[in-house]
């Protein structure tokens, strides 16, 4: 057996990979363990779970590759201070400690950490998003796109994958970043950069590109090549202070919305006239890329490949005939990257191709038994039924009818920013005021923000117009039944859809067609378990406080069914009302 750990760290939403010849066993991210959500430090307990599930110890990992290269990033920050002074001094003194503490010593950190004598290795930041889209897709051959705010230096590449090798051909440097004046949008509408894109991207709906020639005119320029040309005098970031400066707001009008502000219909239009450039950028993007590789296929990763409405446009523009999103295509994701590039690009092995199903691309997490289950529920005297999957779907799905919000606790874990139906929260789409219901009361956030349908993938067609496999919610489609499941369909008419077989997820599957044979509906609304500014639960544990902390009705951990309203004296652990940092 040969294995292979890719790392990600030290900047946002630090992760873990493990390969066992070639194929992904095992990957989880720092924040499931730690709860501090986007966590970057080192992943130790995502490291630790990885080689538990492996069965392995460290001396068994022959080579660690870590997903970028540090000192070709600290060259670029270092040389963006100097072209900035005076201006970049107060960043350069707040950046540098953890640069000389931490980020330029990876090999010790590693070592000291992991108790590791092995080989370590590093890739660049884009090389790992693309060898971690196109080494999980099922594609020989394909053209690669990566956007996303900076690695080293790059922000847009393109590359070309062939059998084993990756290789990036054409790229466009920090500061030129698409992903960056997202993010400058980001931070204007009352969000945090690194966290809120996608509070952006849900609000555009509510709003119209009014502002979409403003923006054009005066702060980015998109080239016959699909090249990004920022006029930096409205941006900050090279200056390490905020995304944003005042000259940025003034020509827009408006001071940028506190994150506690009124969302007022001119923040509306903002999100909508950017994420309207979005897509114009990504359809030239893909028609370069097109161009310069003749490729049939495309797979795309980096922060900006997360954007689904985005995604969902590029599949009716049928530019490539096949195309393929990496499901964890954020910084996470660079550790499966970075994992693809020492067994491929060092080790030399030739291309495994393996069934992308949804266990080897999402559910690599960390698991419980039954047992583990029953021993957290005794811990805490909960009071719990214990029933068979057929007893267990037919219960829970009367309970999903009748309007109950459900905690559904499964499996492995997922991997990526999306619940997938192993910690996720579920409800009924047939109720018009499920959605404001979820967003304020159980997850505690902003009422705009929509909600994902998961359907049975066998009756996609009957629902949602155009639509392909989509086992990720990485695609927006269209639908004409809003009147039937309100609360899943967005203001656009479009829904970021999971679709679902019976091989993927059998008991999630059962569930849901138990439900279709009392409403004559296959969709359920299925978001994330958690609350604003909380990862997504991992353990039972974390399920229990989190339950017990919102007005979730029902809690399914496993086979075991919780009711709140058999549980009104619960431990204080349980109950305690935690403060999380918002996101």
């Amino acid at each position: 057996m040969s294995y292979i750990l890719g790392i990600s760290a030290f900047y946002h939403d630090s992760a873990a990979c493990l390969l066992k010849n070639g194929r992904i066993i095992a990957a989880a991210q720092e924040e499931r363990f730690t709860r501090k959500k986007h966590d970057p430090s080192f992943p130790k307990k995502a490291i630790e779970f990885c080689l538990k599930e492996g069965r392995i110890d460290i001396e068994s990992i022959p080579v660690i590759v870590f997903y970028e290269k540090p000192f070709l990033k600290f060259d670029r920050i270092i040389n963006s201070i100097q072209s900035n002074t005076p201006f970049g001094f107060s960043f350069f003194r707040k950046s540098i400690k953890s640069w000389t503490k931490t980020k330029l010593w990876i090999p010790v950190i590693i070592k000291k950490e992991l108790a590791y004598s092995g080989k370590i290795l590093f890739t660049e930041h884009h090389e790992s998003h693309a060898a971690g889209t196109f080494f999980s897709s099922p594609f020989s051959e394909s053209a690669i796109v990566t956007i996303d705010g900076v690695g080293e230096k790059a922000c847009t590449t393109i590359g070309i994958g062939k059998e084993n090798q990756v290789k990036i051909i054409k790229e466009q440097q920090y500061p030129h970043s698409f992903g960056l004046l997202y993010s400058a949008f980001t931070q204007y509408c009352g969000f945090k950069v690194n966290s809120g894109e996608y509070k952006l991207m849900g609000l555009a709906p509510y709003g119209k590109p009014v502002y979409k020639d403003l923006i054009l005119k005066h702060f980015v320029t998109i080239t016959d090549t699909a090249e990004v040309v920022l006029n930096l005098k409205y941006f900050s970031f090279d200056k390490g202070e905020s995304t944003i400066n005042n000259a940025f707001c003034d020509v827009l009008g408006q001071k940028a919305r506190k994150p506690s502000g009124e969302m007022t219909s001119f923040y509306c239009d903002m999100a909508s006239s950017i994420q309207s450039i979005t897509e114009d950028f990504l359809l030239e993007l893909l028609k370069y890329t097109k161009k310069i590789t003749q490729s049939e296929n495309i797979c795309l990763s980096g922060g900006v490949a997360l954007n689904c409405k985005a995604n969902g446009e590029l599949l009716t523009k049928d530019i490539f005939k096949n195309m393929w999103v990496q499901p964890a295509s954020g910084d996470s994701g660079g550790a499966i990257g970075a994992a693809f590039v020492g067994w491929y690009h060092y080790m030399k092995n030739e291309r495994n191709y393996i069934d992308n199903t949804l266990t080897d691309q999402a559910y690599l997490g960390i698991s419980y038994s039954n047992e583990d289950i029953e021993n957290t529920l005794k811990e805490h005297r909960i009071d719990y039924s214990l029933v068979n999957d057929e007893k267990l779907c037919d219960e829970v799905s009367t309970q999903l009818k009748d309007k109950k919000i459900i905690g559904w606790f499964q499996g492995k874990m997922e991997f990526g920013p999306r619940a997938l139906g192993n910690r996720s929260i579920l409800a009924s789409p047939l109720y018009s005021d499920m959605k404001k219901h979820v967003n304020l009361r159980i997850k505690k956030r902003e009422g705009f923000r929509p909600f994902a349908p998961i359907v049975l993938e066998e009756k996609a067609k009957d629902w949602f117009s155009d639509i392909i496999s989509s086992k990720y919610m990485l695609f927006t489609f269209r639908s004409d039944r809003k009147e039937k499941i309100p609360s899943c369909i967005h203001e656009d008419g479009t829904a970021r859809v999971q679709t679902l077989s019976s091989d993927e997820n059998p008991l999630l599957h059962l569930l849901i067609s138990s439900f279709e044979q009392k409403t004559s509906c296959p969709v359920l609304i299925n978001t994330s378990f958690n609350v604003r500014g909380e990862p997504i639960v991992a353990s039972p544990l974390d399920a229990l406080k989190c339950f017990f902390q919102t007005e979730m009705d029902i809690l399914v951990l496993g086979n075991y069914i919780i009711q709140k309203e058999n549980n009104n004296n619960v431990d204080e652990i349980l109950s305690k009302q935690i403060e999380y940092e918002l996101d």
